[in-house]
């Protein structure tokens, strides 16, 4: 063997261990073939889909849209005139002075009321904390006296 026969030979085996190029273009080469017919695939049958929905809508959609505001906007427009007529009435309504003094009544009636209840329920409250402390002393006083007399019978 010569030199140049063991010069070419290293550089087949370097080439082999350390030049992936060959390989990595022929994984990268599937992989977009793969990829594409995948897609492509894909992508018609979604063409299609919207083909179909689009001439069903335009066959018949706008039809059936045009039908149906026909049959149901005139009902739409005289329900919201009615509507409208209710609201105008009810802004332009002139407050009765009787009604005015009525409510105002009612108010001062519930605000005496809630008055009532407030000083009630604070009462109430002043009641039960007192009859805590009052049970809270009465324990105290118990168990304190019990104590006291546990440690004459030691």
């Amino acid at each position: 063997m010569t030199a140049r026969d063991i010069v070419k030979d290293i550089g087949e085996i370097y080439s082999r261990i350390f030049d992936h190029r060959p390989f990595t273009s022929a994984e990268i080469q599937y992989f977009l073939r793969e990829f594409e017919e995948k897609r492509n695939d894909r992508e018609v049958e979604n063409l299609f889909v919207s083909l179909q929905n689009t001439s069903e809508a335009k066959d018949t959609g706008v039809l059936r849209s045009k039908v149906a505001c026909e049959a149901h906007l005139g009902h739409l427009q005289k329900s919201l005139e009615v509507a409208l007529g209710a609201c105008e009435e009810v802004t332009n309504r002139v407050p009765d002075p009787k009604l005015q003094a009525a409510l105002e009544a009612n108010r001062e009636a519930r605000k005496v009321i809630w008055s009532h209840f407030v000083d009630d329920m604070a009462h109430k409250c002043s009641r039960v904390d007192h009859t805590f402390e009052e049970k809270e002393e009465e324990l105290r006083d118990f168990y304190s006296d019990l104590e006291r007399k546990l440690h004459i019978h030691k």
